[in-house]
């Protein structure tokens, strides 16, 4: 029976159960990859609102 172990959610390597990372490379690619994402629905979110705005705003200009 193998040993309770989990896989780093990077690079899948099997490491210890209470542990996420295998490495603080692997660790430092994550904090970057949650930084990147979070940059990105940023983003989204205000190019959604700028449409919404313009959708709105050319609504009430029609004569």
């Amino acid at each position: 029976m193998p040993e309770d172990h989990r896989h780093c959610i990077v690079c899948g390597k099997a490491i210890e159960s209470d542990k996420f990372f295998c490495s603080p490379s692997c660790e430092d690619i994550f904090k970057k990859q949650q930084k990147r994402m979070a940059r990105t629905r940023l983003i989204m979110m205000a190019i959604f609102i700028a449409i919404f705005v313009v959708i709105i705003v050319l609504t009430y200009l029609k004569p």
